[in-house]
């Protein structure tokens, strides 16, 4: 019996979703030629399957065995890649970064507590305010003006009174202004890095102070 050039389109769709319901490179293949060759027997003598249909099916054939392959290898490259990063990561752990917080710990044997503010632009009038637990204002400093990027700063560890206030842990906010109009500052510490853990295909830090960040949060490390 004859077959009509429906009949091919619909061996044609029946190739596609074969394909599109297996996983395997060698199922697929397996799949493709058994429906390639059982659409050559069953197609019309009089109008044969062009050899650019032929052609075009074969493609597509290569095209979702090269994709498949290619994932994989691209798989096995991210792999790689994000364990060399938990090992170069892994290298700072015991070490001091400076990230985003606002943290800063007084110790008897610490002359000056460094920090840093971050400025997206120049500012001409910069403030910062240290508060203790209890959220009272301990020390406001004047900073004046500082350029953009991150600027370091440092606290005696002393209060308005000047003097030296109790040890413990302290935290700080920063207002900037440039004539007039609020500049976003952001609040910059440090912090030891106590562990390295990969999640959701990035590498994280885990910090003494009680807070994770990635490696693109780190501006400094000592």
């Amino acid at each position: 019996m004859a077959v009509t050039d429906t009949t091919s389109a619909s061996s044609a769709n029946a190739v596609a979703g074969a394909m599109g319901n297996v996983t395997s490179s060698a199922d697929i293949e397996q799949r493709f030629l058994k429906l390639l060759v059982t659409q050559l027997n069953n197609q019309d003598p009089l109008n044969p399957m062009e050899n650019a249909e032929l052609t075009s099916q074969l493609a597509q054939m290569s095209t979702v065995s090269g994709i498949e392959k290619l994932n994989s290898a691209l798989s096995g490259l991210v792999s790689q890649s994000s364990a060399s990063q938990v090992l170069q990561a892994a290298s700072m752990i015991g070490y001091s970064v400076l990230s985003p917080g606002n943290e800063l710990t007084v110790s008897k044997d610490q002359a000056a507590v460094p920090f840093a503010v971050e400025l997206p632009s120049s500012a001409s009038d910069v403030k910062v305010v240290v508060t203790d637990a209890a959220g009272k204002t301990v020390r406001t400093m004047e900073l004046g003006t500082l350029p953009s990027g991150v600027n370091g700063v440092t606290w005696d560890g002393k209060n308005d009174a000047g003097d030296a206030v109790a040890e413990g842990s302290y935290r700080y906010s920063v207002v900037a202004a440039n004539g007039g109009v609020a500049v976003n500052a952001t609040a910059l510490s440090f912090s030891q890095v106590a562990a390295v853990k990969q999640s959701g295909g990035s590498v994280a830090l885990e910090l003494t102070a009680g807070r994770s960040i990635g490696l693109s949060d780190v501006r400094m490390f000592l």
